[in-house]
């Protein structure tokens, strides 16, 4: 048996690079999407095969349907989709800049939607597949700071399960994978010295002047940690668990 074609969306960095490079261990075909060409080449790279790469912003429906389209003409039928693209700012709920609120659900929520439309209508054709979507344990539980982005993954967890509903029928699978803090550019990002790795103590010891509570296993997150789970739940091992949430964060939200 031929290895599956996985799209993995969003693999030009963090948790997508380290997807594509665990996929590839685990046999599949990995195909690269992201809108950052010189970092999709660069994890193709680290694969270290002739890994084909799709330049491609997910708010751009039309290119992404033109997309899938071509990855099916030229490298097989989809089989499996890893889904990791998103951004980030912070802000408060009152305050916050309205451009950022719409950036945040233009990409994480119609750009994920666009994903799930074309490569779920293949998947349903063939009545075969299965979809793991990178969401965030912020989805479940308030973050100060955080309206836009919690709320977004909030929308796109519900639309993953309602997806994963309407093609259980074909025997299709749809989960998510929802990460707490996770040592990636994003996460850097919100440490007053990014280059600092004290600025996981933040995260691990917690804030209650935030009402944050730490992370009861004491460490934050590699990127790895995040790419098993998706191979886990993409892979046969997981052929009867659709449309769950899995909270890989080291116990953070206490799975509020």
């Amino acid at each position: 048996m031929s290895a599956p074609v996985t799209l993995v969306v969003g693999a030009a960095q963090g948790i997508g690079r380290a997807t594509a490079l665990t996929l590839s261990r685990a046999g599949h075909r990995p195909v690269l999407l992201d809108r950052d060409s010189d970092g999709l080449r660069k994890t193709a790279a680290l694969i270290g095969d002739d890994i084909p790469v799709y330049p491609v912003d997910v708010r751009d429906a039309d290119a992404i349907e033109f997309a899938v389209g071509s990855i099916e003409s030229d490298h097989g039928p989809i089989e499996r989709l890893a889904h990791v693209a998103g951004v980030f700012t912070t802000g408060s709920v009152l305050d916050s800049d309205p451009d950022d609120w719409q950036r945040m659900f233009d990409v994480n929520v119609t750009g994920l939607l666009s994903v799930l439309r074309a490569v779920g209508r293949v998947m349903r054709q063939r009545r075969s597949g299965a979809i793991v979507v990178v969401g965030s344990n912020s989805a479940g539980v308030p973050r100060m700071g955080m309206g836009a982005y919690g709320s977004s993954k909030a929308a796109a967890a519900m639309i993953v399960r309602v997806a994963g509903l309407e093609l259980a029928q074909y025997g299709i699978r749809a989960n998510i994978v929802a990460p707490g803090s996770t040592d990636t550019a994003m996460q850097r990002s919100l440490w007053e010295d990014p280059d600092d790795d004290a600025g996981a103590h933040s995260a691990i010891d917690g804030d209650p002047a935030q009402f944050k509570v730490g992370i009861p296993l004491g460490r934050i997150a590699d990127p790895s940690d995040i790419a098993d789970s998706i191979e886990f739940l993409l892979s046969d091992r997981a052929r009867h668990i659709t449309m769950q949430a899995l909270y890989v964060d080291g116990g953070a939200t206490l799975r509020a």
